[in-house]
């Protein structure tokens, strides 16, 4: 520093004038390292009677690279100093996760997607920005991974994103306290449970029904990922979230903090050894035979009349099946018209079609009926037909898509049937789940089905089998989004259902995708891709015994409640044993009169 007339330049003090830490600017702790940080992880913070943090608090101090006193980085500086680059930046953090599903299906990117977001939240100023950080990064979050609805929802989306991300705010104040400043290494160990956990939370919340369902599931990305697979075996998706969740948060420990590079590369060997120990001893199901089911799948027909001959397209794949041995026949959701259904010779034509082939078909209806209990509406069923007709086996549909299919509280928000394609009527729900059995012919085979996004609960393809479905069989129609990602995420969805309950599962649509998937959730034939019109055979083998999940059910997810239970137990102790503070002393005097700067 250059002296002038043999004075310092008012205010300012040369470089080492002080061991204290202060740097040239005069901010206090901007240069105070880890190490030089007391054992009582007092942050500048506790200097106001704020938050004197203990051990492993969240102020342990500096990390050395540029971080305030109280840990949680010069998020002032630079680029992100403004609000509106910060909430920029918070968007597009939250949004990159969507690269993972299909059908960009970078399911690789998953491991560090969360990585930029972790980062950005842990060098929040302030507990505020930390949740305002998580509920914009929880909006760009929803926005991605369900952009194929802005046709069919319009604004209506940004309206929900802003409602669902804001599930996303407590978790931006999780991970700011467990992975701002410099994590000790109980801290990080912490870290690597509880943030998952957290997550877990969020995804149980909005798994619910009407919130959308569990669509976006960050541990279903890991679709086609024979490890991950395993895991499913034995937690569900739910313990596959949480393994993605804690090698991000591993991964941003390794870049944000140098003290705590070693407990994060141990906590992720032991995310690696805890996935091989998973695939090598987690109970397998064991081969029982083989079933061959066929997918008709009649593709885009528009135009007038288009729902009689799209039924007529069905009938010509479905004749083409003669003489292949097939033991059932699947159609897609509502493939059958309301008025076409209503008409007895429909039922003629499909029991022609069930003689001819030598195998029941099962159809899906979108029409006014009566149910079991006398209720009368538009219910969306899964009818089975045999060569004499209905043979009575029926499965109305019991979870609609909000909007699609109803509108919650519609008195309320009936208005979005203006702005978008929502349901103009509410259909109706079925009661329970239905397992139908095949007959003879087809060795008394037992399915389960499911209709539309029912296949993204885990819990009911878990209850099917658990009641003796010895295949899963899912009707869809995402016709609507026919160009988008919606049709490869919802058939990717097979696979983690039939690896959670160890039994094969098949995927039926009018327009694509179509799959099949093995009892390990390994893919089975050749998918019908949105430009098929075809009908397909998949040899399923079948399996028997029963998976880890589908014995335990979702532990995981009482495992994550147990984990923030624990977390706000420990500091719940520490707010009662922390002192009060004291009453403040007299104003520091300085040098030159000046209350921002102490003399010396």
């Amino acid at each position: 520093m250059r002296i002038r007339g043999g004075r310092l330049p008012i205010g300012r003090n040369p470089a080492g004038a002080s061991d204290e830490g202060t740097s040239n600017e005069g901010s206090a702790g901007e240069s105070t390292s880890a190490e030089g940080t007391s054992g009582e992880g007092t942050s500048a913070e506790g200097a106001s009677g704020e938050g004197t943090s203990g051990e492993g608090g969240c102020g342990d101090g500096g990390s050395g690279d540029g971080q305030t006193a109280d840990g949680r980085g010069s998020a002032g500086a630079g680029t992100l100093s403004s609000p509106w680059a910060r909430g920029t930046a918070a968007l597009l953090a939250g949004a990159l996760p969507a690269l993972a599903f299909p059908a960009p299906g970078l399911w690789w990117f998953a491991y560090v997607a969360l990585v930029p977001w972790l980062l950005l939240i842990r060098t929040a100023p302030s507990p505020r920005r930390a949740a305002l950080d998580g509920w914009i990064g929880g909006i760009g979050f929803i926005i991605a991974v369900h952009h194929w609805l802005v046709p069919s929802l319009h604004v209506f989306i940004v309206l929900l994103a802003a409602l669902l991300g804001l599930l996303w705010a407590p978790w931006g104040l999780l991970v700011s306290r467990l992975l701002g400043g410099a994590p000790s290494a109980s801290r990080a160990v912490a870290a690597v449970v509880v943030v998952p956990s957290g997550w877990l939370m969020i995804e149980l919340v909005r798994s619910w029904e009407g919130l959308g369902g569990p669509w976006g599931l960050l541990g279903a990305s890991q679709w086609e990922v024979a490890p991950a697979l395993r895991v499913a075996s034995v937690g569900g998706v739910w313990l596959v979230s949480l393994l993605v969740l804690a090698v991000n948060t591993g991964a941003a420990l390794l870049v944000a903090d140098r003290a705590a590079r070693t407990t994060a590369g141990v906590l992720l060997v032991v995310c690696a050894l805890s996935v091989a120990a998973m695939s090598a001893w987690a109970p397998r199901p064991t081969d029982s035979g083989t079933v061959r089911i066929a997918v008709v799948q009649p593709g885009v027909v528009e135009g007038p009349g288009s729902v009689a001959r799209r039924f007529d397209r069905g009938e010509e794949l479905t004749r083409s099946l003669e003489g292949r041995g097939v033991d059932l026949v699947v159609w897609g959701e509502s493939s059958i018209g309301a008025g076409a259904w209503e008409r007895p010779e429909t039922a003629r034509r499909l029991a022609e079609l069930s003689r001819r082939v030598g195998a029941d078909l099962l159809v899906n209806v979108d029409a006014r009926q009566t149910d079991g209990s006398g209720r009368s509406g538009i219910f969306k069923s899964a009818v089975l037909v045999g060569p004499d007709g209905p043979t009575g086996d029926r499965y109305d549909k019991m979870r609609l898509v909000p909007f699609g299919e109803y509108v919650p509280a519609r008195s309320l928000l009936g208005w979005a049937t203006s702005v978008g394609k929502a349901a103009g009527e509410d259909r109706l729900r079925g009661d329970r789940q239905v397992v139908m059995t095949l007959p003879d012919g087809a060795r008394g085979l037992r399915i389960g089905p499911l209709v539309c996004f029912e296949t993204a609960f885990p819990d009911m393809s878990r209850r099917l089998v658990r009641d003796g479905a010895q295949v899963i069989v899912a009707q869809s129609a995402t016709s609507t989004f026919q160009h988008s990602w919606a049709p490869a995420q919802h058939a990717s969805l097979g696979a983690l259902r039939a690896a959670e309950n160890g039994r094969p599962m098949v995927h039926a649509t009018l327009t694509g995708i179509s799959a099949a998937y093995g009892p390990r959730g390994e893919r089975v034939g050749s998918p019908l891709g949105t430009d098929a019109s075809a009908a397909e055979v998949f040899d399923l083998p079948l399996a028997r015994g029963s998976t880890l999940y589908g014995r335990l059910g979702d532990w995981p997810v009482y495992g994550a409640l147990a984990a923030l239970a624990v977390l706000s137990a420990v500091e719940g102790l520490r707010a009662l044993r922390r002192p009060a503070p004291g009453p403040p002393g007299p104003p520091a005097r300085t040098a030159h009169g000046s209350p921002g700067r102490p003399g010396r």
